[in-house]
């Protein structure tokens, strides 16, 4: 058995890497670390950089396609782990899933129709619905027990009327399991009021011990009937870069609809790269995957002890999945650009502003990136402590 060394500290500066060379135009600072982003700071896997550069040894890029093996290996992995019992036939390669979620909006509703999501949540389940002349509801998650729980009495009202929810499962941020109860609970509204459901589920991979994720068309044949469910490697298996995700649609006549709008907008096409390094990561990432979420299991605990014996006024929801927290900084009584201006300017680290995830009832939250070198994240805790001290 191999072991991998997620404790290895690798230079990312200066490979047009978003999350370190985006930090000036971003926070007016280089000198920051960043623990935003959400991509990590672990060496993508071994078996998927070999056989990108076994591909590179055939020196004609031209158009391609995914291959069989690559069908086989996607098919496979959804069927292990989450009961997706599907054929190439239900899915469909999409360059990322914010361009999935963008596509379905534009395949899916029209100018003007409510489009319902659960706050705070991602950035772009905020911007998408925006931007495309959708109308945004949101429905505010409450705090029960240390972690997100959805106001059921709230999100059936603002249901109402609305064509789509967006689903953040597990949710972003803090990577809150929602598991098959709740889930079930929001196909019932959504099948009673009529809304079609775009579950993201580009976390699923990442759900930490002891807790299971489950796919939320899944749960019940109405969940089934009127849902998109958008996965990918990319998150799992640190290969961002290489914009590569499936949908899969259990409707035949919504799989019809959307499947063939993509196909017009001519995004099947991908790359040689995403299709190599998909099928890699899914025929051969178990063990590596394994060791990885023990590793992040441990930062999760590492982060809560921390702030349990040395910032216990920082009120935190730790991720059951995927290496994301949400850190609640209120009760130091300091204003929003008071809280910005100590990460920042004293502490030195580069946090997600809680804002962008709702608005201003988010002010005093941050997100926190835990993927990264256990001395990364314990150097950056002691010195945000220090800068709140």
């Amino acid at each position: 058995m191999t072991h991998y060394n997620f404790d290895e500290i690798i230079e990312r500066r200066g490979t047009d890497c978003f999350k370190w060379d985006a930090l000036p135009a971003m926070y007016g600072h280089d000198d920051l670390t960043p623990m935003w982003v959400a991509d990590m700071d672990f060496r993508s896997p071994d078996f998927v950089m070999e056989a990108l550069r076994r591909r590179c040894e055939h020196e004609v890029l031209g158009y391609t396609m995914p291959s069989k093996a690559y069908w086989q290996a996607t098919t496979a992995w959804l069927d292990k782990h989450y009961y997706i019992q599907t054929t190439k036939e239900t899915l469909h390669f999409i360059p990322g899933i914010v361009a999935g979620i963008a596509y379905t909006l534009l395949c899916l509703t029209q100018p003007g129709d409510r489009v319902l999501v659960t706050t705070p949540v991602y950035p772009p389940f905020l911007n998408l619905p925006r931007e495309s002349g959708r109308t945004l509801v949101c429905s505010p998650l409450k705090i029960e027990n240390g972690r997100f729980a959805i106001d059921f009495d709230d999100f059936a009202r603002k249901a109402e009327g609305c064509k789509l929810f967006i689903l953040s499962n597990p949710h972003n941020p803090a990577g809150t399991v929602w598991g098959e109860a709740v889930l079930r609970r929001i196909a019932d509204i959504c099948e009673n009021k009529g809304l079609l459901v775009v579950s993201d589920e580009i976390h699923a991979d990442l759900t930490l011990s002891p807790h299971r994720h489950v796919s939320y068309s899944t749960v019940s044949e109405a969940a089934a009937r009127h849902s998109l469910t958008f996965m990918a490697p990319s998150k799992t298996f640190n290969i961002a870069g290489l914009g590569s995700s499936v949908c899969h649609i259990a409707n035949p006549e919504l799989r019809k609809r959307f499947f063939g709008w993509l196909d017009a907008l001519g995004v099947a096409g991908g790359n040689i790269f995403a299709f190599t390094a998909a099928e890699a990561a899914f025929a051969h990432g178990e063990e590596w995957l394994q060791q990885m979420l023990e590793y992040l299991k441990t930062n999760a605990e590492t982060l809560a002890t921390f702030l349990k014996e040395q910032m216990p006024r920082v009120k935190v929801v730790l991720p059951e999945a995927s290496y994301l927290a949400w850190l609640d900084f209120s009760d130091y009584g300091l204003s929003h650009k008071e809280l910005s201006d100590r990460l920042i300017n004293r502490a030195k680290v580069a946090l997600n502003d809680g804002t962008t995830f709702g608005g201003d009832a988010y002010a005093c939250c941050f997100r926190m990136n835990l993927g990264c070198p256990r001395s990364v994240l314990l150097d950056a805790l002691q010195r945000i402590e220090a800068a709140l001290r």
